[in-house]
């Protein structure tokens, strides 16, 4: 894989792009010129100019995720997107939003809270792992109570693509609305939201598309958008058109929204080509690591490894190797999440499973290609 300029410590094994992505050099440059603009003339830019130049990036990235602009709202990430459908579908007493055990923590508190204030029920569906009929397992949770399907597109903490297109076929048949947390959805894969059939889809910029953080967006169905009341209120308030009323902020930097263009040009170029490399150098290493909970992955995934402090294991890797992975417990079990972008190197996850046989006091589950 061709090396690009990313900003990253030269001293860090980097394999968790998954967390908080990578921002390169030339897409840093645009969000800090934006940043310069806005100081120049900061009414200019924010009272007159403003509003024309995120009409364009709403284009730019509807375009790139398959999504009516008109749809399309810009946040600061996915989680706000989120909190925008959970707090606004108005949940009854009763009701039952169904989820399952492979989300990610911070939206079941988001859920939890809508749950709770509705006098409804989070449930919580087992999906197993190795993963096996996803849509069977996350169906057999629907009961009659069933009002929201929540998914992730792909998990944070086993890191497996959803069938999600299938699930929410199956919810808008049933009259059950579809929530997709795509916090690792935009830039991993080719994304048609139009298509897709989610009522709601949100969407971080700064992971694998590698925007700026607070770069994000939420996505509605024409049906749904006047359900869905703004992140913040502001003066965009009155307006009849979707995305102008949940685009006033107040006074915030929009540097991040405004480098997305940027963003989306530097992935076509750089890393769209190189996403096929990036899966196969994954897949070659993933059993040397560990055993994986999934054979459907893109550019990240998890294994399982033998019993041990998790905790201890990710806290060895950075203080003896300076290498930088997600190793957590999930349901009981001990799995590492590995990342693998464009300026990863193959010595970078030999190095890792070298470093990994030495964290778990093990001997090596196999011969570490050198290839």
């Amino acid at each position: 894989m061709a090396r690009t300029p990313f900003l990253l410590d030269d001293g860090v094994v980097f394999l968790n792009h998954g967390s908080f992505g990578a921002c390169p050099e030339p897409v840093f440059a645009e969000y800090q010129g934006w940043q310069r603009e806005l100081e120049r003339e900061p009414v200019a830019f924010l009272a007159r100019r403003l509003n024309g130049l995120l009409e364009d990036v709403r284009a730019q990235l509807g375009a790139f995720v398959g999504a009516d602009p008109e749809g399309l709202v810009l946040l600061p990430n996915a989680t706000a997107g989120v909190n925008v459908a959970a707090r606004s579908l108005e949940l009854r007493p009763g009701d039952e939003v169904l989820s399952t055990d492979h989300e990610y923590g911070a939206m079941r508190f988001v859920w939890h809270d809508a749950c709770e204030r509705a006098d409804a029920t989070w449930v919580e569906q087992p999906v197993g792992i190795p993963a096996g009929d996803i849509v069977e397992e996350v169906w057999s949770g629907v009961t009659p109570r069933t009002r929201v399907l929540f998914l992730s597109h792909i998990t944070s903490p086993t890191a497996i693509r959803f069938p999600v297109e299938e699930l929410c076929r199956r919810a808008r048949e049933a009259g059950i609305l579809s929530v997709v947390d795509g916090a690792h959805g935009p830039g991993q894969l080719d994304l048609d939201l139009e298509e897709l059939g989610a009522d709601v889809y949100t969407g971080n910029c700064h992971k694998w598309l590698c925007a700026p953080k607070g770069s994000g967006f939420l996505w509605a169905r024409s049906e749904l958008r006047d359900l869905l009341r703004p992140h913040v209120i502001g003066w965009g308030a009155p307006s009849e058109r979707f995305a102008e009323r949940h685009a006033s902020h107040g006074t915030v930097d929009p540097a991040a929204y405004l480098a997305v263009p940027a963003a989306i040009a530097f992935h076509r170029e750089h890393l769209a080509p190189a996403r096929a490399d990036c899966h196969a150098l994954l897949a070659e290493f993933l059993p040397l690591l560990g055993t994986p909970v999934a054979a459907s992955f893109e550019q990240m995934a998890s294994v399982e490894l033998p019993s041990c402090d998790p905790a201890d294991v990710r806290r060895r890797l950075w203080q003896e190797h300076r290498i930088e992975v997600v190793a957590e417990e999930w349901n009981g079990r001990p799995l590492l999440r590995v990342s693998v972008q464009v300026y990863n190197k193959r010595e970078d996850l030999q190095t890792l499973a070298q470093a990994l046989t030495e964290a778990l006091g093990q001997s090596p589950r196999g011969t570490v290609p050198t290839r």
